[in-house]
């Protein structure tokens, strides 16, 4: 691996974690008792990976000493136990590249330009870095990031426009529902809301799917059933939508901007071009530290694999356990590692900050 220039915004820190889901949060605190300080790097805008993506309201009954918790419980839990260590978050952002320097760290480039050089790099990134499915419609790809987005972002952009949100499940009409709502509000007011699916079919809990309908019963917020087929634009601004219906119609409506709810993919990304040994496109480790195959680089969770591998949370944090202790003899190669337990430890006390 070739080392890249290193420049004056360049962040130097002990770990680098990348992914900061369930099993990432536990590394970071894995990492702190070590006396390890750690960033996190995120490819979503928020923390939690896919236990907050996929199923963040959805119970989970097998993590040790919790009978049940949703996934984004789980999330605030660990969030709240790495809070004596202060880890620091770099989320919207892919890690672009990684490389070792001739003093044996390594170099980390992101997709927002951010540099950072770590001693250790820990990969937790689950089943890869998630991205939205994009819009394949006639005219989306040139509107990416103007008139077509895959998240909400900041809604005071959608003022006095006609707003289009695509998709069936529950992230698609909560987004619908929350602009219908402040297009009611006198400093947010577009045009219109218009929630478009296939069918008319939503997955989405009981109590949002009741308020969806209301909000289309008072006139909030429009329904309409079918796919669009076209976006049309003017100087690579949206104009309106092409709808096929169900009953075999096109429909030309209004349109200025449109969010899409397409779902999520996760993809291995540049990953695959760090120089780690991969095996159906996961990482390969050893079952002793979870290191890789290059030295000072480690993977946890369900981005490695070992013979008798299981992709569970909870063996991502015995993963991650061990991770820590193999981060612990490259950060600090003169201190003798030793097994220390939070109960009776006055120097695990120190660092958790009870002392």
């Amino acid at each position: 691996m070739t080392a890249p220039t290193v420049t004056v915004n360049t962040i130097h820190t002990d770990a680098v974690i990348v992914g900061a889901g369930p099993v990432g949060l536990f590394q970071s605190f894995q990492l702190g008792l070590q006396d390890i300080r750690s960033h996190l790097i995120d490819a979503l805008p928020y923390v939690g990976g896919q236990c907050v993506e996929l199923y963040a309201d959805k119970p989970i009954y097998d993590i040790p000493g919790i009978p049940v918790c949703t996934g984004r419980e789980l999330v605030a839990q660990l969030q709240a136990q790495i809070k004596p260590f202060a880890p620091t978050f770099h989320l919207n952002q892919e890690v672009t590249k990684v490389s070792r320097l001739e003093d044996g760290s390594i170099s980390v480039n992101t997709s927002t330009g951010q540099h950072l050089v770590c001693k250790v790099l820990v990969v937790a990134a689950g089943v890869g870095a998630f991205q939205a499915r994009k819009l394949a419609t006639e005219g989306a790809a040139e509107l990416e990031g103007t008139h077509v987005h895959y998240r909400m972002g900041d809604a005071s952009r959608f003022s006095g426009q006609d707003v289009w949100v695509l998709g069936g499940e529950e992230a698609a009409v909560a987004a619908a529902l929350k602009l219908s709502h402040q297009a009611q509000a006198p400093a947010f007011k577009p045009r219109s809301v218009t929630l478009m699916h296939r069918r008319d079919v939503f997955a989405a809990e009981p109590v949002l799917l009741q308020a969806m309908r209301d909000a289309v019963a008072n006139g909030h917020l429009q329904l309409q059933i079918g796919q669009p087929i076209a976006l049309l634009s003017t100087a690579q601004h949206l104009n309106a939508v092409q709808v096929a219906t169900p009953d075999g119609q096109t429909i030309e409506c209004p349109a200025q901007h449109l969010v899409a709810f397409l779902g999520l993919s996760p993809k291995l990304g540049p990953i695959a071009n760090w120089g780690l040994a991969l095996e159906r496109k996961q990482v390969v480790v050893n079952t002793e530290t979870f290191a890789t195959d290059v030295p000072g680089i480690f993977a946890v969770g369900d981005i490695n694999t070992y013979p008798g591998k299981k992709k569970l949370i909870l063996c991502g944090f015995h993963e991650a356990t061990l991770a820590a202790f193999g981060a612990a003899a490259i950060v600090h190669p003169t201190r003798k590692t030793l097994l220390q337990y939070t109960t009776t430890s006055t120097e695990l006390h120190r660092l958790l900050g009870l002392v």
